[in-house]
Formats: C-alpha cells, structure tokens, sequence
C-alpha cells in the first residue's frame, strides 16, 4: 500500500492514477470529505485526513508501504508541519519516504523554495530509514489553462518575462518519475531533479503554441502591478516570478531521463497531447 498525499490536486491526482496504472495498491490522502471521482474511478482508497493533525497519521499509515508527500502549493505551514509527518512515518516503520520537493530549492528569495529546503533537511534528519526526494521543475501543464485564450487572441502571457528560459516538465513524466520512486530499490537517500528536456523562452513557447493551434502566436511581458502583496501565497508567486524574470528556471534533463528509462516529453510533445482544436 502507498499513501499518496494532497491526492485531490493535480500533482497527486497525477501520481495516484500512475500508480494504479501499475497495479499498486495506492491510499489517496484528500483533507476533506466531498466526492472524489477522479480518484474512485481508479480504485484509490480515498481517506481524509489533515497534513497539520498528526494525531491523524497512525490510522492513515496504517499497513502502509511508503509514503509520498505533497504539500499543497504555497502552504506557510509546510516546514513546520511536515517533520511531524515524518515522525509520524518512522514510528509507522514505514520502509520508504519520498518528499515532493521542487528544483533548486536552497533558492531561499523564493518563499516556498526556502520551506521546502527545510523539510528536505528534516527528512534526512528525520530517522526514516528510507528516503527520497524528488525535485521537479515547473509544470508544462502550468500553461494549458491559458491556452483557449492564446488561441482566441493570439497573444501568450508570461508573468516571468521574455529574456529567461524554463525547463518545462510534463506532469505525467513526473507522476512516472516518483513511481520509480515509490517502488525500485537502491535510490535511498538520493535527491532527483526532474527537469524538461530544453530551457523554453515565453517567445519560443509562443512559437510551438502557435504552430500546434496553426495560428500566430506572441508572447507579451506580464509586469506585476502595484505594491507587494499581502498574504504569504501571493507573495510566494511574485517572489517566484520575479526570480524567474531575473535568473530563470532551468535544470538539466538527464537525471529524469535515468528515472524514466527514455527522453522526457518535450513541450512540443505536451501540446500534441491536448485535445486542441486549430485556430479558426
């Protein structure tokens, strides 16, 4: 059995559905009870339970054979909170921990980058006897929302400018990355960039978007407005844009490629993936 937390988002969702692809017996952890289609129609066992309620985490552990935790995005109490969890999975005996991180995350301008460079050292401080981490880029599907609207107007936004690139990572390639994870041997105590396979200007996503709707496409400067923002999420973002503005978001593909056995997808191979009528 592997517990899967923050099951109701994309990157859990994502996760627990490769895993059942797999035939694993998979525990999908949401933090509140409404209907959960997405992961029934997989055969999750679907519980409830709160990342910052520790007393929770016997029952959810409970028979379990690792544990992947996702924090949800831009959650202030993620390096507070998460040691408990891993308490809670070394009293467990939970054979093997893997925490969903993100690439480059001693990059302390940004927030959440900072938090969870924190729980990473806590996990290898924490007495869990196996442990790994995973440290994905940016999403290519972070974009696909915007993609109706690029092909109506013609014109991509990007919060992080025109000049630095991002190397764009497909979700699924991810989900598959922290499969083998979860389930091969002799990756303990290992930290795993997973990066896409080419650093990708908003110009250059513009050019691909256009040419998979076969419409012209540009990309435009997305300046943030007005003074910092007040709650701890929206500053997360701005301090994360502005990063990207100024250093960009890159790693190389090669540990990801060795995760997966293959190339990871391109961008180019993302939108060709997405049911995306041609521009009319």
């Amino acid at each position: 059995m592997i517990v899967v937390t923050a099951a109701g988002g994309p990157t859990g969702t994502a996760v627990v559905r490769a895993l059942r692809a797999r035939g694993e017996p998979v525990r999908a952890v949401v933090h509140r009870r409404t209907p959960r289609p997405e992961l029934a129609a997989v055969g999750a066992e679907v519980v409830v339970a709160g990342l910052t309620r520790p007393a929770d985490w016997a029952g959810v552990l409970a028979g379990a054979d690792a544990l992947y935790l996702i924090w949800p995005n831009f959650d202030p109490d993620e390096a507070r909170a998460a040691p408990a969890l891993f308490a809670a999975a070394r009293r467990a005996g939970l054979p093997r921990v893997v925490y969903h991180s993100v690439l480059r995350p001693q990059a302390r301008a940004m927030p959440h980058h900072a938090a969870k460079d924190r729980v990473e050292e806590a996990l290898d401080t924490s007495g869990v006897r196996g442990w790994r981490v995973l440290q994905p880029c940016a999403y290519a599907d972070n974009l696909d929302g915007q993609l109706d609207q690029v092909r109506a107007g013609g014109v991509l936004r990007s919060p992080w400018g025109l000049r630095t690139g991002q190397s764009l990572v497909d979700l699924r390639d991810v989900a598959a990355a922290a499969v083998a994870l979860l389930t091969e041997d002799g990756l303990d105590g290992g930290t795993f960039e997973a990066a896409g396979p080419e650093p990708l200007t908003a110009p250059r996503l513009a050019e691909l978007i256009g040419a998979r709707l076969g419409r012209a496409v540009v990309a435009e400067d997305a300046v943030p407005i007005g003074d910092a923002p007040d709650s701890y999420a929206a500053r997360c973002r701005r301090a994360m844009f502005d990063h990207y503005r100024a250093h960009g978001f890159t790693g190389s593909p090669r540990v990801l490629e060795a995760l997966l056995g293959r190339a990871p997808r391109s961008y180019a191979d993302h939108l060709a993936d997405l049911p995306l009528g041609r521009a009319a």
